[in-house]
């Protein structure tokens, strides 16, 4: 597989881990394989939750946000991600996380916003930055290390001013680029590690251990620490897409933004292919702040080709 296939398989694998995940949001570990026993059987695109079957939620819409300001600008700019975010989020959209919403409500600037909150709430270390890094992973996988973590940190500071959303942002996206290029981003983990902030690195370097299990958490998987880590290590323990996915969501919790993490993770390693055709067919993305738009399938597919083919305007 060459980059753009693999880019596809991100894109794709992200959105579809969100929306298989959705309807098991916040329901007990389990779950999933208790109402869908037997793998490769069909029907597990069902909806349920208050979501549509194959219906993507908050986490793929920000990410298609995010991926059509960098295509439309060639560049990250970040006023304009922002503004992007304040328009969805003013367009009553189906679920929006507490911080995020609170943040792109304020009325302060871009770059004030996330930054007043974490000074008011000092809470500020959730999956909403993590959860929408996909497109933008794969937007800068032909830079290297240190410029797509840079890049991630700054996007993910747009919504969460707490540095350590914003470390665990910047290595999925070196995972992303590792894996995009070709290579196993399990092996290379310790390199990535080393990019990250040295007050951050501890704290990943554990969550990340070949040794960790999900059930060591200290915190809910809506924290940006055990979504990370899960993700991992639901890519760690299984062999295909498909039973990633089923390994993420049967963590109960935060279903769709740790399937979506984990998707996009898996996606990029495992490739197009697979992704269960059933999983595929339904899924679609409403995408408030867009004129009332719902992307689906042929949409996702050329929008992971253009992210992965990018042109840059500087």
């Amino acid at each position: 597989m060459n980059l753009a296939q693999r880019a596809v398989g991100a894109v794709v694998g992200s959105a579809v881990g969100d929306a298989l995940g959705a309807p098991f949001e916040f329901g007990p570990a389990g779950a999933f394989s208790s109402r869908f026993p037997l793998p490769g059987a069909g029907g597990e695109m069902s909806g349920g939750g208050g979501w549509d079957a194959g219906e993507a939620t908050d986490d793929t819409q920000m990410a298609v946000h995010v991926a059509e300001s960098l295509l439309e600008h060639g560049r990250l700019n970040l006023p304009d991600i922002f503004a992007r975010f304040q328009r969805w989020a003013a367009d009553d959209p189906k679920d929006i996380g507490l911080q995020t919403e609170d943040v792109l409500t304020r009325g302060l600037p871009w770059d004030q916003a996330a930054a007043a909150h974490y000074r008011s709430s000092h809470l500020a270390a959730g999956n909403g930055a993590l959860m929408r890094a996909t497109p933008s992973a794969v937007y800068f996988a032909r830079d290297d290390r240190q410029t797509t973590m840079a890049a991630a940190r700054h996007i993910a500071a747009l919504t969460h001013g707490d540095p350590a959303a914003w470390e665990g942002t910047a290595i999925f996206h070196d995972l992303i680029r590792v894996a995009l290029n070709g290579g196993d981003p399990l092996d290379q983990l310790s390199q990535t590690l080393t990019a990250v902030q040295p007050d951050h690195r501890r704290r990943y370097a554990a969550v990340l251990a070949a040794d960790w299990h999900p059930d060591h958490a200290t915190e809910f998987n809506g924290a940006v620490w055990p979504c990370l880590g899960s993700a991992v290590w639901a890519l760690r323990t299984t062999q295909s897409y498909e039973d990633a996915i089923r390994a993420a969501i049967d963590l109960g919790g935060d279903t769709d933004t740790v399937a979506a993490v984990t998707g996009g993770l898996a996606g990029a390693v495992y490739g197009p292919a697979a992704i269960p055709a059933n999983w595929t067919e339904p899924l679609h993305v409403p995408l408030p702040g867009s004129g009332g738009r719902t992307l689906r399938l042929p949409h996702l597919l050329n929008l992971a080709r253009d992210l992965a083919e990018r042109q840059s305007t500087d």
